[in-house]
């Protein structure tokens, strides 16, 4: 029996705070016999596993706990989230009991420094010996009470070497307590004049840390709250037809083939098509269109979307982890979940950063215990426990996943969803966009364009006989000819002695009058003059549109013009595209004559013509030798090789499962002004993350130097442990908030002509 690969899967993990928790996770996972590949977002608090033969996901959770961390195999969204409102909430009550005990420690010594007299007045109602006891016991609380959770997961780094942002505050905040309690019971132990107590330094480090820890959790949710927003989208119950009377059951209730009952207002519970009535369908969740699309029987709809007006019943056909909404959010959720190429970089500086810095403290300890003037042991203590606080691995752990995180998801409310999150920094360097004609620039089916009658003749009369001829044919534009008379609410006769001429149109007898609709040669065969209006067939064929004669009893009627429309949204994206000085080019298999019509009306900078499936491809290569990377936008079955072999395939929502499955990134509604949208998004999200980390390693750069005293035997400034506490927990804070930032970004908009 062959070994069996699973799929992969998706890991909650709890407790990770940096990018050291980050390697030490992925190294445990990979270290698991039957892994082939791991990537932990510290953002996301998740890991992504691959499989190879043999995989056991009870084990990857096993080696996650192992290494120190809480995991399970749950993946509900909804739960994890509810688990980290707890965690903010956690937090925050360990903030207020931290801040209440560190305050009298924080006030009193702040007196001391700044009031005048103060330090004489506390001498005579507050002695030292006495308070030193009380702040003893109150920082004692901070440490172990609030802050144990520092203690809970760095002392056992620190044992398994392996030390993590933990184990920095651990070490700081405990050197500070244990030498001022060294001084309060023990001075003799000590130099002289080295007896100083820094409680309130070891107490405001864990305040202020605790502090970070709570906005970074609580902004944590903000960057997931496109997800937390498309779960709440679910409906909760569903009206069941059944029997001739309609009961209303849980959502998982459901299955696919039930007849569905919606209302004014209601959300529609799951995937279906109309089987009765009509109505108007918000689906702005889905593809951002604000404007409700109509629905009357044989439409589709798509579970979460809001029913604004009439009523309706549907045919399930998709149902729970199938329906369109749950892709959406797997698509949301792997995209933030995954790793851009930059990471790497990042990846390997913070793999060593932390024993760097405990290094550098001992270093920074050394140094000053040789070199400072008396007393040196406190000198050496409080720079070397400023450099162990202020170094904030945390930054640069969450530079790049909060602004994915936070940019998948406002892509998602755009209508535009990342099947891969590297597609985001593919797309920045795009030099050339290309587009398949067919369903993608155009609607994808024929319509009547012109009508143009003879002297004699009135246009809807004309109009109606034709449709009389055509509905007899099954051809596309004989249906394109039906529908706008039926649109125009023309009475279509009946039509008898029905002939049809393949390739060149065909005839019938309408209300008694001789009809012929087709070609030039069609009319010339049957001695028609079309002289009257040729020139205006030419005017309409150099246009890209088909043009077709009608006669009447003999005599030219009227030529009519068939083409593909081009969508309303068309000129306005590609005139973004322009802006952005990018390249256009249109692929098509359309006739030369066509495809240069349709190009030479959108602006196209180049027009490829003529080419199969595997053509597209070959030119799509050749774009890439002549131009560098370049994204391609399509949405049939025949594009799907285009999209592969493109830098990014872009695929429209609304076009089949085999082109979306090969695409990168999906445009939801089929609305083309999502294709900028997407490459801005994908710019202004590498700027954040530029943006990111420049703050992540320029604080290090910059701080870590003041922290172990370089700027005291010049200009004898230090940094105190308590700012450098107040620096680090902000630095963490300022990531999450410059990346939230990006849920701001706006959609390109533009005229729908």
């Amino acid at each position: 029996m062959p070994d069996t690969v699973l799929a992969p899967i998706d890991i909650p993990i709890r407790g990770m705070t940096c990018a050291g928790c980050v390697g030490r996770v992925e190294r445990a996972i990979a270290g698991t016999p039957g892994v082939a590949r791991a990537s932990v977002n510290l953002a996301a608090q998740r890991a992504h596993v691959e499989f190879g033969a043999d995989g056991d996901p009870a084990a990857v959770v096993e080696a996650i706990r192992a290494a120190g961390y809480d995991a399970d195999l749950e993946t509900d969204a909804q739960a994890e989230a509810a688990h980290h409102h707890v965690e903010a909430g956690r937090l925050g009550q360990a903030v207020v009991a931290a801040a209440l005990a560190t305050a009298p420690l924080f006030v009193v010594e702040m007196a001391r420094h700044i009031l005048p007299g103060a330090h004489h007045w506390l001498a005579a109602y507050l002695p030292e010996q006495p308070w030193r006891i009380v702040s003893f016991l109150l920082a004692g609380f901070v440490l172990f009470g609030p802050g144990l959770r520092f203690y809970r997961s760095g002392v056992p780094n620190l044992i398994r070497l392996t030390p993590e942002m933990n184990a920095l505050v651990v070490l700081g905040a405990t050197a500070a307590y244990a030498y001022s309690a060294v001084a309060t019971f023990a001075p003799g132990l000590l130099p002289a004049g080295a007896d100083e107590v820094y409680y309130e330094a070891a107490a405001v480090i864990v305040t202020l840390i605790l502090v970070g820890r709570w906005l970074e959790a609580k902004a944590r949710g903000r960057t997931g709250a496109a997800i937390h927003r498309l779960m709440a989208l679910q409906a909760r119950t569903a009206r069941i037809v059944r029997n001739g009377s309609a009961t209303e059951v849980p959502v998982e209730e459901v299955r696919p083939g039930d007849i569905v009952d919606v209302r004014p207002g209601e959300r529609v519970a799951v995937d279906g098509e109309v089987v009765e009535g009509a109505s108007f369908v918000d689906e702005s969740m889905i593809t951002g269109e604000p404007i409700p699309a109509e629905k009357r029987v044989g439409s589709a709809v798509v579970g979460g979307t809001v029913n604004t007006s009439g009523a309706f019943q549907f045919r399930a056909t998709k149902v729970g982890a199938a329906t369109v909404l749950a892709q959406i959010v797997r698509m949301v959720e792997a995209a933030q979940g995954s790793k851009l190429p930059v990471q790497a970089l990042v990846d390997r500086v913070t793999g060593w950063f932390v024993p760097a810095v405990i290094a550098l403290a001992a270093a920074t300890f050394a140094a000053w215990l040789v070199f400072a003037p008396p007393p040196a042991l406190a000198f050496a203590l409080v720079h070397a426990v400023a450099v162990l606080i202020v170094a904030c691995p945390c930054a640069m752990g969450l530079a790049t996943p909060t602004s994915i995180m936070v940019g998948m998801g406002r892509a998602a409310e755009l209508g535009v969803l990342f099947r891969r999150g590297d597609a985001l920094q593919a797309l920045e360097g795009v030099k050339v966009v290309a587009f398949d004609k067919t369903g993608t620039l155009t609607e994808g089916h024929p319509a009547l364009t012109d009508l143009q009658t003879a002297t004699g003749f009135d246009e809807a009369q004309v109009l109606a006989l034709a449709a009389a001829v055509e509905r007899r044919s099954e051809h596309p534009i004989a249906r394109a000819v039906v529908a706008a008379a039926q649109a125009r609410g023309l009475t279509i006769g009946e039509a008898k002695d029905f002939a049809a001429d393949f390739g060149s149109g065909a005839a019938a007898i309408v209300d008694g009058r001789d009809v012929q609709v087709g070609t030039e040669r069609l009319m010339a065969r049957l001695g028609v003059d079309t002289a009257p209006l040729a020139e205006i067939a030419a005017r309409l064929g150099d246009d890209g549109k088909t043009p077709l004669y009608v006669a009447v009893d003999g005599r030219l009627a009227a030529v009519l013009a068939v083409a593909d429309p081009v969508k309303a949204t068309t000129a306005a994206a590609l005139a973004a595209l322009r802006a952005r000085g990018l390249e256009l080019v249109m692929l098509t298999g359309d006739s030369r004559r066509t495809g240069e019509a349709v190009g030479r009306a959108l602006g196209i900078d180049q027009v490829v013509a003529e080419v199969l499936p595997g053509g597209k491809v070959d030119a799509l290569k050749a774009l890439q030798q002549q131009h560098g990377r370049v994204a391609f936008v399509g949405d049939g079955v025949n594009d799907a090789p285009a999209l592969a072999q493109a830098d990014v395939g872009v695929a429209i929502g609304a076009g089949t499962d085999i082109a979306i499955e090969a695409a990168d990134v999906v445009l939801m509604g089929g609305d083309l002004r999502g294709v900028p949208t997407a490459i801005g998004l994908s710019g202004a999200v590498l700027a954040n993350i530029r943006e990111n980390l420049a703050w992540a390693f320029g604080y290090n750069a910059l701080l870590i130097p003041v922290a172990a005293g370089a700027l005291y035997p010049a200009f004898g400034l230090s940094l105190s442990p308590m700012i450098a506490a107040g620096a680090m927990a902000l630095s963490s804070v300022s990531v999450l908030a410059n990346a939230l930032r990006l849920r701001g970004f706006r959609a390109v908009q533009g005229d729908r002509r």
